[in-house]
Order: structure tokens, then C-alpha cells, then sequence
């Protein structure tokens, strides 16, 4: 009986902290992106005069944005330990960053762990499935820049030829830096099956904890981005920061995501904090533009073996816990990474005075004009 009294008052707890969270959210979400929708409007004269301003204003708002996204996690204990490479010294170089994909907490995650890494998040670029566009968020990425692919072979081509454009008319032009995508094209538990399926009748890797990347949005990104080719690779990835813009994607970033227990975190877990405290283990990889070949069957070998390494990296983490050491060294080293709360509370209590502010104004206006 007592048993079944502590279960139920956990369980009561559990609901009742979910349905707070997710109030919160409701109205965080109502505050900070119509806030931001509005501070923008007003700024077109600037983006008129000098778009430079006009675009480094939206991505300072736009991080602050993904901050917010980012501390509802983290103030459910939902942390990041990082492995791997230091991205730091490359955070004002172009890089494509290519992640696996398991759920919707990919993205969370993302948020997350790139927030410390300089200006990486307010000149990043995200390549997402279109449904998104649909979400609370979808407004936001679209002003920001964001490309939303829709997936199937139906779509396929067409959905490269836009990508192409997209990238045309944007990238440059709204100065961004990093270029994040998920090649799998779709969650692990819903593309596992076809991929080993594919994998067993073409002779490939068979794989358990990634899928087979598909080439196309990856493809038309290296030969849309990166530097003059040289022997059928992409010239450049020096590490002569200077002379990036001129060169193009100076690196590939391998960004592989591993869930404790392989199970992994989805948004509704992001929000509601029904799952305890866990840690999500993040690994970086880093490789010069002038190693990854442009044509398409060396390039779609390349990024295979990527995944390939993915797929033993996690096999790895999930049997021992840890990543394995890098070549040449005994110990693998991780560092947590971590979120200011005092930064947080600051861009949370701007985004809740920036709503009061506006429900004024237009209140304001509303009893002038109505």
C-alpha cells in the first residue's frame, strides 16, 4: 500500500511539473517570437541602409532565442558532455556539420552544446525536414533563413535545384558560418530497416545504431559552398582563418550523437521533463574541405566510411560509456558543457519585458485606430 502511495504522488508530481513546463513554454513562445517577429519589422529601414546590421541584430536575437530552447533542458537536467576534437578554434570558419539522427532532441541538443562556440549559432544555417516549418518554430527559421527539404523520391530533385538556390541567394549574402544538417534523412528507428535492406543487397556496411547517408543535400552543399576544386577534392582547409570567406566551407564537422542507454531524447521529453536527469554525449570530428572529394562516388564513399565510423564510435559508447580515445592517445577526455544561468534569466527577462512592451504598443494602437 505504502509502495503504491509513494508511485502515485511521484506520478502526481510528474504531471503536475509537466503542465507547469509546458505553461511556461506556452507562454515563453508567446512573448519571445512575436517579440522578435516585431523587433524585426521595425528594423526594415535597417536592413534597407545596411543589411550587414540589420542581419547581425536578427542573429544575436535569433541565439538568444535558441537559448531559451536550450534552458528548458538544462533546468530539467538534461546536460551535454562533449568529446572529440575542440570546434572552438574553427567557430569563424565556414563548415558543413553533419549529424546523425535519431529524434527530435537531435535538435535540442544541437542548440545546446553550440551556444558556447562564438558566433556559431547566430550565422549558423539549419537544413530541416519541412514539417518543422510547421512548429512553433517554424516562423522564425524561416525569417532566419533555415531551409525546410521535404523528403521522398517524388521530391527529390526538385527539392535539390531549391536547395541550390537557397543557398544562392542566402549564405552569403545574410553572412552565414555553419551549415548543419542530418544526411540520414530521417529518424534511426524509421530508416533502419531500409538502410540495412539497401546496405545487403548493394554489398554495404550493414549498420545498427546509424543509417546509409543519402547524398543529394550534402552534394549540392560542397559543390554550392566550398573552394575551387583541385584534383577532384575541394581546395582549402587550412587553418588560416583570414582568408575563409574568400575560400568557401573551410571543413567538415562529424558531429555524432550518443543517448545513455541508446534511448534517445525526443522534444516532448525536452519539454514536459518526464524522463530524469541524463546526460546526452556529443563527439566532433574535424575534417579539412581539401580531404573530402567533390565527384559523386568518391564523395559518397567518403561520406560512408563517415558514417561507417559513427556506427563504431557508438557501438563503442554503448558498451563502455565513454567514447573511444582518439589515435595516439590512452584516455578519451570529455568536458560538460555548460549554460550561464545569469546570462539565461537576463534573456529570459528581456523576452517577458519585450512582450509586455508590445502587448502595450498595440494595444496602444488598436483604441487609436479602432
Amino acid at each position: 500500500m505504502a509502495l503504491m502511495v509513494e508511485r502515485a504522488r511521484r506520478l502526481g508530481w510528474i504531471l503536475l511539473k509537466a503542465v507547469l513546463r509546458f505553461s511556461f513554454m506556452v507562454i515563453n513562445n508567446l512573448v519571445a517570437i512575436p517579440s522578435y517577429v516585431l523587433y524585426l519589422i521595425v528594423l526594415q529601414p535597417v536592413r534597407l541602409m545596411d543589411s550587414d546590421t540589420f542581419w547581425y541584430i536578427e542573429g544575436v536575437m535569433f541565439k538568444w532565442l535558441l537559448a531559451m530552447v536550450s534552458s528548458w533542458g538544462w533546468a530539467a537536467g538534461y546536460t551535454v558532455m562533449e568529446w572529440g576534437d575542440d570546434v572552438r578554434p574553427i567557430s569563424e570558419d565556414a563548415a558543413v556539420v553533419i549529424a546523425n539522427h535519431q529524434a527530435t532532441g537531435d535538435v535540442c541538443t544541437l542548440m545546446m552544446c553550440l551556444q558556447d562556440k562564438g558566433t556559431v549559432v547566430r550565422k549558423m544555417m539549419w537544413l530541416m525536414d519541412h514539417v518543422f516549418k510547421y512548429t512553433n518554430f517554424g516562423l522564425v527559421s524561416l525569417i532566419h533563413g533555415d531551409f525546410f527539404i521535404r523528403q521522398g523520391k517524388p521530391h527529390r530533385d526538385k527539392q535539390l535545384i531549391l536547395l541550390k538556390d537557397h543557398l544562392d541567394k542566402y549564405y552569403h549574402s545574410r553572412d552565414r558560418k555553419w551549415i548543419v544538417l542530418f544526411p540520414e534523412g530521417g529518424f534511426l528507428r524509421k530508416r533502419r530497416e531500409t538502410s540495412q535492406s539497401f546496405s545487403k543487397k548493394n554489398n554495404l556496411p550493414f549498420l545498427k545504431h546509424v543509417t546509409l547517408p543519402r547524398m543529394g543535400a550534402t552534394e549540392v552543399i560542397l559543390k554550392s559552398l566550398g573552394p575551387q576544386q583541385e584534383n577532384g577534392s575541394l581546395a582549402g582547409g587550412d587553418a588560416t582563418r583570414s582568408a575563409s570567406k574568400s575560400k568557401g566551407l573551410q571543413w567538415v564537422i562529424d558531429i555524432t550523437i550518443a543517448y545513455t542507454k541508446a534511448k534517445p531524447m525526443d522534444i516532448q521529453t525536452w519539454i514536459l521533463a518526464y524522463r530524469s536527469p541524463t546526460v546526452t554525449h556529443v563527439h566532433y570530428r574535424i575534417y579539412p574541405i581539401k580531404d573530402v572529394p567533390v565527384e559523386t562516388e568518391p564523395l559518397t564513399n567518403w561520406l560512408y566510411q563517415r558514417f561507417v565510423e559513427k556506427e563504431e564510435l557508438l557501438a563503442h559508447f554503448y558498451e563502455t560509456g565513454a567514447f573511444p580515445p582518439p589515435k595516439g592517445q590512452k584516455e578519451a577526455v570529455s568536458k560538460e558543457m555548460t549554460l550561464d544561468p545569469v546570462w539565461l534569466v537576463l534573456i529570459q527577462s528581456f523576452a517577458f519585458a519585450s512582450g509586455y512592451m508590445w502587448y502595450n504598443i498595440l494595444q496602444y494602437f488598436y483604441y487609436v485606430f479602432f
